[in-house]
C-alpha cells in the first residue's frame, strides 16, 4: 500500500516521520505498507509514486492501494480547444504502473473516476466542513451559502440543504472558474494567430460569449456569507466574490473548500481582502501559508482516511463512509 498522506495521518497509522517507511501491518509479515511524505514538487511526488507502485508490482504484491487525498491535475479533466486531458493521462499511468485501488477525496469532477479501470473511493470532506460551520460559527443560522459561480451551485445547494439555510449565486463578470487559462495549461499564454481559410469555404463562426453585468441571485444583506468550493488555488475569483458580497450588505464572509493549494501570493491577498476566514482541510500541507495569514484555518480529515485504510485492510465494507451522499454531493 502506497500512501501519500498528510502528517496527521502518520500518527494514526503508526508511521514514523521521515522519508519512505516500510513496516509490517498488524505484525503480519505478509502485509507490508509503504508511506511517503508529500514532497514540495508535485511532479516529483507523482514520479516517486509510479516508481514505487511498479516496484511493488514487480515484487508480486497482491494488492497496491494508493491513498492520494488530493488528486493532482484534477482541474485538467476536460477537453478545452485541442488541449490534453492530463487527468486521464495520470490515471492511465497509475493503472499501468500497477495500482489496484485508489482512495482520494473530493475530485474536482466525479467523472474522473471513469478514467481509471480500478476501484476508486472518492471520499467526501463535507461532513467535516459542515461540523466546523455548526461548531465554530455561533450565529450560522443567520448565514447564507454562496456559490461564486453557477458551476459551483450544486455544491452550495448541498451545503444549504443540510444546514437548512438559504443559497445565493454570483453570476456575471466575476465568473471565470471555467476559463481556458485558469488551470495553467496555457502558461505562458499562447500567441494568437489567425489561420488562413480557403476563400471557397464559408465556415460559420461561433459567436463569442459576453458575460452579463455581475449580479447576486439571492439576498445576502445583513447575513453571514459562506462561499463553498472544492479547490482554492488562485484566489482572485474569491476576492472578487467577497467584494461583491460586501457591497450587497454581507457583514461576515467565510470561504470553505476541501483542497487549499493557496499558491503564489494567495496568503497575502487573503490577509488584505474582505474575507474574514478561509477554512480548508489538510489534504495538502499548508503550514507555511498559515504562518503568513492567520485567517487560514485547518480542518483535520485524517480520521476518515485512516478509517478507509483500516476497512480495506480488514476486508470490511466501505459503504458506511458514503452514507447519506447524494448524486450531487
Amino acid at each position: 500500500m502506497f500512501c501519500v498522506t498528510p502528517p496527521e495521518l502518520e500518527t494514526k497509522m503508526n508511521v514514523t516521520k521521515g522519508g519512505l517507511v516500510l513496516f509490517s501491518a498488524n505484525s503480519n509479515s505478509s502485509c507490508m505498507e509503504l508511506s511517503k511524505k508529500i514532497a514540495e514538487d508535485v511532479n516529483t511526488t507523482i514520479m516517486e509514486l509510479l516508481i514505487m507502485v511498479y516496484a511493488c508490482k514487480t515484487s508480486c504484491a497482491k494488492s497496491i492501494i494508493g491513498v492520494i487525498p488530493y488528486f493532482p491535475y484534477s482541474k485538467q479533466c476536460k477537453m478545452r480547444k485541442r488541449g490534453s486531458i492530463v487527468s486521464k493521462l495520470l490515471a492511465s499511468m497509475m493503472c499501468k504502473a500497477g495500482l489496484t485501488h485508489l482512495i482520494t477525496m473530493d475530485l474536482h469532477q466525479k467523472e474522473i473516476q471513469g478514467f481509471f479501470n480500478i476501484p476508486v473511493d472518492n471520499l467526501r470532506a463535507s461532513p467535516f466542513l459542515l461540523q466546523y460551520i455548526q461548531e465554530e460559527i455561533p450565529d450560522y443560522r443567520n448565514a447564507v451559502i454562496v456559490a461564486k459561480s453557477p458551476a459551483s451551485a450544486k455544491r452550495a445547494q448541498s451545503f444549504a440543504e443540510r444546514l437548512r439555510l438559504g443559497i445565493a449565486v454570483i453570476h456575471g463578470e466575476a465568473q471565470d472558474a471555467e476559463s481556458d487559462l485558469v488551470d495553467g495549461r496555457h502558461s505562458p499564454p499562447m500567441v494568437r494567430s489567425v489561420a488562413a481559410i480557403h476563400p471557397s469555404l464559408e465556415i460559420p463562426m461561433l459567436i463569442p460569449k459576453e458575460k452579463p453585468p455581475i449580479t447576486v441571485v439571492g439576498d445576502v444583506g445583513g447575513r453571514i456569507a459562506i462561499i463553498v468550493d472544492d479547490i482554492i488555488d488562485d484566489v482572485d475569483s474569491f476576492l472578487a466574490a467577497a467584494e461583491t458580497l460586501k457591497e450587497r450588505g454581507a457583514y461576515k464572509i467565510f470561504v470553505m473548500a476541501t483542497h487549499g493549494l493557496l499558491s503564489s501570493d494567495a496568503p497575502r491577498l487573503i490577509e488584505e481582502s474582505a474575507i474574514d476566514e478561509v477554512v480548508v482541510t489538510n489534504t495538502i500541507p499548508h503550514e507555511v501559508q498559515k504562518l503568513q495569514c492567520p485567517k487560514i484555518k485547518t480542518v483535520d480529515i485524517s480520521m476518515i482516511l485512516s478509517e478507509a485504510i483500516r476497512r480495506i485492510h480488514n476486508g470490511e465494507s466501505m459503504s458506511y463512509l458514503f452514507r447519506n451522499i447524494g448524486l450531487d454531493d
